[in-house]
C-alpha cells in the first residue's frame, strides 16, 4: 500500500495548515453597496428547520453582486463566459499593488508605472500569469453605501481605480491572468461618473477576468501569496458572486 508520505498533494495540504489564510470576500446581503443601476438583492426563506426539517433560502440577485467575478463576456459579446474560465486559473500568484497611502490623501488616486517599477525593484519581476490586486483600503468603508460611492455636491464620485498605463502594462508586458480591486468598478469614480468604463472594457477585451469588491488586502503581503478564487458555474454566465482568499 502507498503510505500517506508518498502522496505529495496530501503533504502539501498538511504544509499549508501552518500558513495564514485571509478571506478577501465581503459577505453579501440585501441593502449592501452595489452598482446603482442594479436592483437590490431579494432574499426569502422558503423552508425552515421548524416546521419543515430543513432550511432553504431563495436568492434573487444580479451576477455582479458583492465580491464577484467578471468574465470577458461581461463587456464583450461572444467572449468567454464565467463557466469557460478553467479551474487552473483559480489558483494564482498574488501581487498586491499598494497605493493606499496616496488614496488617503487623494481619493481620486490611481496607480502609475512608477508604482509598478517600485514593486518590481523590491520583489523582482511580476510573475507571468499572476493576479494583481489594487490595494486602496477602500474596503474599510464597507458597507456604508455613501462612503463607498463618495459623491461630491455635484454628484461626481471620488473613488480610486486603475489607470490605463498600468492596465496596458499588466496585460501586455506582465501577462496577467486577472486583476482585482476593492471598489465597485475598474475605472476611477471620476470616469464612471461620466459614463466611462473604458479600462474595464480594455481588460475584458484582452480575454482577462477580474474580481471586484475585494476585502482585506491590507492583511496580505505585497508578494509571495497565492490567490484562490472560486464561484458558481452558471452556463453562459456573465458574472457571479465569488469566494476569494489568500494563502501566505
Amino acid at each position: 500500500m502507498t503510505a500517506p508520505s508518498d502522496r505529495p498533494l496530501w503533504q502539501l495540504h498538511q504544509q499549508l495548515q501552518s500558513r495564514t489564510f485571509t478571506d478577501l470576500t465581503h459577505a453579501f446581503f440585501p441593502g449592501m453597496p452595489h452598482f446603482p443601476a442594479f436592483p437590490d438583492e431579494v432574499r426569502t426563506q422558503t423552508f425552515q428547520v421548524d416546521p419543515d426539517g430543513f432550511a432553504v433560502h431563495r436568492y434573487e440577485l444580479v451576477g455582479q453582486w458583492g465580491t464577484h467575478c467578471d468574465p470577458p463576456s461581461h463587456f464583450v459579446d461572444g467572449a468567454r463566459t464565467i463557466d469557460d474560465i478553467p479551474v487552473q486559473q483559480m489558483i494564482l500568484p498574488l501581487v498586491v499593488l499598494d497605493i493606499s497611502d496616496r488614496v488617503r490623501a487623494d481619493p481620486d488616486a490611481v496607480p502609475t508605472l512608477d508604482d509598478v517599477a517600485a514593486w518590481e525593484r523590491r520583489n523582482g519581476p511580476m510573475p507571468a500569469g499572476c493576479f494583481v490586486a489594487l490595494r486602496t483600503d477602500w474596503h474599510q468603508r464597507w458597507p456604508d453605501t455613501g462612503a463607498m460611492a463618495n459623491h461630491d455636491d455635484a454628484g461626481v464620485s471620488h473613488v480610486p481605480g486603475w489607470s490605463r498605463e498600468v492596465v496596458v502594462d499588466l496585460v501586455e508586458r506582465v501577462g496577467v491572468t486577472a486583476i482585482g480591486h476593492e471598489t465597485t468598478d475598474t475605472d476611477a469614480g471620476s470616469s464612471t461618473s461620466a459614463g466611462d468604463y473604458g479600462l474595464e472594457l480594455l481588460l475584458l477585451q484582452h480575454d482577462k477576468w477580474q474580481i471586484e469588491l475585494m476585502a482585506n488586502l491590507d492583511q496580505v503581503p505585497e508578494a509571495g501569496a497565492l490567490l484562490v478564487a472560486s464561484w458558481g458555474k452558471p452556463r453562459g454566465g456573465s458574472g457571479f458572486p465569488a469566494r476569494v482568499f489568500a494563502i501566505h
